[in-house]
């Protein structure tokens, strides 16, 4: 990993990511989000501030985001902004699930904003790893890339792009809706008037879209877009299929002398052989699979001691 500056940091900084596991923790922290925990767009678009950028967020993220409440950030990086979208809700679990306090937190930031130097992919836990690819810090599972090492975050001299979680669940009196109401109404005269000026630039992104698409040579309709979405979306729910099955192959508790010698796909099949078992550790493996809800099929061979397992993906 390599940075321009190299400076301990005031506070401990701590990866979060829903596979960590930090438990407990009784001192201030600085938090790295992991890309799992929010989504990010590279974009180029025709306003100079990123207060302007930032309110075009909700419409560009529109079509990609599942159901939820979200929150946006942006920041810019040369002629370039970098648009995110997160839930305030998932990262306040996930800091909870793993014993983090929010008193305890000195700031939040991006995996994006912090790890986009690294020069090759990073190990983060037993199962996942991040690189960056054409400028977007990715996460994938560590059996899809090969890592020069573990992430080290005490080097990571963190940027000023930090981000403040909305917490919800306050009780209001009616002085304070009185209030709210007041600003409420400001702020709807505010937006009347910005309206017309962010209409006009709404205007040239969707100019800069049909730009986009004619230049990537994509249909020219929105419904042979999907057509196509939902094709790459189908690939992306096998490949989600195959890694949950790798994952759950990989994770079975073996014995000393029980190994795995051939783990591939052929097909729609993912083949799994092993040496030096015993006829118990069939049922257990059967057992397992089965619980993880996959189509299989086992075959023992007692005399080779080897067991040969494909599952149906």
């Amino acid at each position: 990993m390599k940075f321009k500056n190299r400076f301990k940091n005031k506070f401990k900084t701590i990866f979060l990511d829903p596979n960590t596991s930090y438990y407990n923790v009784d001192e201030k922290v600085n938090i790295i989000l992991s890309p799992s925990l929010y989504w990010v767009k590279k974009l180029s678009l025709p306003v100079k501030y990123v207060r302007d950028a930032k309110k075009l967020l909700p419409s560009i993220f529109e079509d990609s985001l599942p159901d939820g409440n979200y929150s946006y950030f942006a920041y810019k990086s040369g002629d370039e902004f970098y648009g995110f979208a997160y839930e305030d809700k998932l990262i306040l679990e996930t800091l909870a699930d793993k014993g983090i306090s929010t008193q305890n937190i000195a700031s939040i930031h991006f995996a994006q904003s912090e790890l986009d130097k690294i020069d090759s992919a990073l190990k983060v836990n037993d199962e996942q790893s991040v690189y960056v690819k054409d400028g977007i810090v990715l996460l994938v599972p560590c059996c899809w890339i090969e890592e020069s090492g573990n992430l080290n975050l005490w080097d990571v001299k963190l940027s000023k792009h930090k981000i403040s979680l909305a917490q919800y669940g306050h009780i209001v009196n009616n002085s304070s809706l009185y209030k709210i109401g007041g600003v409420l109404l400001a702020l709807i005269i505010i937006v009347f008037v910005e309206y017309f000026i962010t209409a006009q630039k709404t205007s040239n992104v969707v100019d800069m879209k049909d730009e986009l698409f004619a230049k990537h040579s994509l249909k020219s309709t929105m419904m042979q877009n999907r057509a196509l979405l939902k094709k790459y979306d189908k690939l992306h729910k096998r490949q989600t299929k195959i890694r949950e099955s790798v994952s759950h192959i990989l994770a079975l508790r073996l014995s000393k002398n029980e190994k795995l010698t051939l783990l591939s796909l052929k097909n729609k099949t993912i083949v799994a052989e092993y040496s030096d078992m015993n006829k118990g550790m069939e049922a257990y493996i059967k057992k397992t699979l089965k619980s993880k809800n996959l189509k299989f099929k086992t075959k023992f061979d007692s005399k080779k001691k080897t067991l040969h397992v494909e599952i149906n993906i």
